[in-house]
């Protein structure tokens, strides 16, 4: 039977479509990012001086107001919640790929990870405030960091997940024919070869708490002061940011666009250097 022979003109149109369509939205996106990034570095770095970093927050109208409290806060959460979510996160990526991939248990563990994603933030923070903070009868930063520890395990699993399920069998497969342990195979050759997706997915994970303000509000809450125990309420940008810029205070508002240059930057920043450390070399 002779196949007839499909429209060349109807396929080429269509092509051409869909190149516009793609086109025009990786354009407007890139015009969304610039926009924002613009108007964040318009209105945020006239606040940026010597007080913003090194003094702390004063009343409005008064000079020497900053914000070194919520830098120190933010650094102390973010990095206590990077060291308990992180290490989670990856363990259970390398369980659902290596360990258990095509199991029924890891199907329900990819399931569970994939819920947790979707989950608003916001829950998460009164979850924690239920099963933390009303135990220990206070806020505090320790809170605070769980809160977002456990926004970014599932992001870290999954990152994690995808990226050991790109390395060919061919590696495992090689070495554990010479003998390799699998522990060791997963170690020092499937683990080493997804590097690089490894800590984009874990910047990702970074970059997704930097801007959350619902979780801490019902955990970490606020606080005037320099941060002295993980027990106690701690102040952080985001919350800063949303109360400064709430209030009808011309140099709060001034100092919460600050804020929010302070994270844009540190977010950017991190990711473009991490992805210039970790080129791979031709």
């Amino acid at each position: 039977m002779k196949m007839k022979p499909r429209n060349s003109i109807g396929r080429k149109t269509l092509d051409f479509i869909v190149k516009v369509i793609a086109y025009i939205s990786a354009s407007a996106g890139i015009l969304f990012l610039a926009w924002i990034l613009f108007v964040i570095m318009q209105k945020g770095f006239a606040a940026i001086n010597w007080d913003f970093f090194f003094s702390p927050p004063a009343p409005p109208g008064e000079s020497h107001s900053g914000l070194s409290t919520a830098i120190a806060g933010t650094m102390i959460i973010t990095s206590l919640a990077v060291v308990l979510g992180v290490p989670i996160g990856m363990l259970t990526g390398i369980f659902v790929s290596e360990v258990a991939n095509g199991t029924k248990i890891a199907h329900m563990t990819r399931f569970a990870i994939n819920v947790l994603m979707g989950v608003p933030s916001i829950i998460m923070g009164l979850f924690v405030y239920t099963a933390v903070v009303l135990s220990m009868g206070q806020f505090s930063g320790l809170a605070g960091a769980i809160s977002l520890a456990i926004i970014m395990l599932p992001v870290v699993a999954r990152t994690t997940d995808d990226m050991l399920v790109l390395v060919p069998n061919s590696l495992r497969e090689s070495a554990m024919a010479l003998g390799t342990p699998r522990w060791k195979v997963t170690a020092s050759i499937v683990l080493k070869s997804a590097k690089t997706g490894l800590i984009t997915g874990v910047l990702l994970a970074i970059a997704r708490v930097a801007g959350e303000t619902a979780p801490l509000l019902f955990t970490s809450l606020n606080s005037v002061y320099m941060p002295h125990s993980l027990f106690e309420p701690m102040s952080n940008l985001t919350v800063t940011i949303f109360n400064y810029a709430m209030s009808p205070y011309s140099d709060w508002q001034q100092m919460a666009w600050g804020a929010s240059l302070l994270i844009t930057i540190s977010v950017l920043g991190t990711t473009i250097f991490a992805r210039i450390i970790l080129r791979e070399k031709k």
